[in-house]
């Protein structure tokens, strides 16, 4: 996904000012697009350039007023032809997952379960926003429309996400506070991805 899609994306269900956009961002699209203020508005310009959105005309022009912005027929077709492009997967990419492999390497895990327990905490509270979202603008009978059905699903990826991350990092902050983590199987002697030298492959 890039920025631009996100503001067109954005733009089609209700047309914004730059600031409501922003603000719209740290509330919804922000939870799996992230982006900041500047970079909001530096693309909406270079839409406006390119003639897939406009700024609505204002029945009173005043000095300093904010301008909303809406979506053209060349930025739905756009939107329209990204979504029907293919796109492979993304690898995972998450520092703490480097920094346990790191940790491993240097011999030095200092840290390392603070670190894990924090990120429990977050995940945790991020699951349980995902959760109320459901439970208030999602309710089964409210799914009616084709789109309604494709918000949910979004929003069932980042619960389904959340509890994987939950999930793993409670497994992660037992196997390593465990008596004697490491030494028996399963340990970095056994080798394998997180203990084999040569397995470039792994993660």
């Amino acid at each position: 996904m890039s920025l631009p899609h996100a503001i067109l994306t954005a733009l089609l269900e209700k047309p914004s000012s730059g600031l409501e956009l922003t603000r719209r961002f740290d509330r919804s699209i922000g939870y799996f697009w992230s982006s900041t203020h500047q970079q909001i508005y530096r693309e909406l310009g270079k839409l406006e350039q390119a003639g897939h959105i406009r700024a609505l005309p204002s029945p009173q022009p005043t000095r300093g007023q904010k301008k909303e912005y809406e979506v053209l027929p060349a930025g739905r077709a756009e939107l329209a032809h990204w979504v029907g492009r293919q796109e492979d997967p993304r690898p995972v990419r998450d520092p703490l997952l480097l920094r346990l492999r790191a940790a491993a390497a240097v011999g030095d895990g200092e840290g390392v379960e603070e670190e894990l327990v924090r990120h429990l905490e977050l995940h945790r509270a991020q699951l349980a926003d995902y959760r109320e979202i459901e439970r208030r603008d999602f309710p089964p009978e409210r799914r009616i429309t084709r789109e309604d059905r494709l918000r949910h699903v979004v929003l069932r990826g980042g619960i389904e996400l959340e509890s994987f991350w939950t999930a793993w990092l409670t497994d992660a902050l037992a196997e390593l506070t465990a008596d004697g983590a490491g030494d028996g199987p399963g340990g970095p002697v056994d080798g394998g991805p997180a203990g084999d030298e040569d397995a470039d492959e792994g993660p």
